[in-house]
């Protein structure tokens, strides 16, 4: 998908859409270096990457705080602070990632876009308790271990955006083993049998 087709489809504004070209080339610049995602997926990066970012950030209304764990190259948490700059530009972005290399490409990339995030540089069980009012992760880890971080983060009240693929029932299913929660899977515009976990009331057994 190109630059413009995310625009259309997606209903990003031109300002944002600059941003996240901007985003990419930056992401071109380092991904040798560190690898960021892989070689193929970057090939397709406006559907595979950004497109799927965005949609996350569309799940719910903008809230006053967002932490994404495990950020990595930036999906979703950074192209959600540069969705914010124009659609949220009262939210608080927190990005949580304990590779060092990976969170200076995030803050060299945030400053270059132009958007206003806070970079964590530690594990995501050290971190304090983050009382996000929306907390996200993709391509992260099991559900059973995202409800362990989102259990320790998320406000009273806040909602967990997990993207989960074609085996997302089986997940859920084995996550209430040991966790009480609501799951609400909201259909994935990038990828047919995947969804969008929106998780709340999240409780150990």
């Amino acid at each position: 998908m190109s630059g413009r087709g995310i625009l259309e489809t997606l209903n990003v504004s031109r300002e944002t859409l600059d941003r996240l070209e901007i985003f990419v080339s930056i992401l071109r610049k380092w991904n040798p270096k560190i690898n960021l995602v892989s070689r193929a997926s970057l090939e397709h990066v406006w559907s595979r990457h950004i497109a799927d970012s965005v949609q996350v950030f569309r799940c719910v209304d903008a809230p006053d705080s967002w932490v994404d764990i495990g950020s990595g190259g930036g999906f979703p948490g950074l192209i959600v602070a540069l969705l914010a700059v124009d659609e949220a530009p009262e939210m608080k972005v927190t990005l949580i990632e304990s590779d060092q290399r990976k969170s200076a490409f995030l803050r060299s990339a945030a400053r270059e876009c132009g958007a206003s995030v806070t970079v964590l540089s530690e594990r995501i069980e050290a971190v304090a308790p983050q009382q996000a009012d929306v907390l996200s992760a993709r391509a992260l880890a099991d559900l059973s271990d995202l409800l362990g971080f989102a259990e320790r983060h998320l406000s009273d009240g806040g909602v967990a955006l997990f993207p989960k693929g074609e085996n997302w029932k089986k997940e859920v299913d084995n996550a209430r083993q040991r966790w009480r929660f609501e799951a609400e899977p909201a259909k994935s515009l990038t990828e047919p049998e995947a969804v969008i976990l929106k998780i709340r009331g999240v409780e150990r057994v």
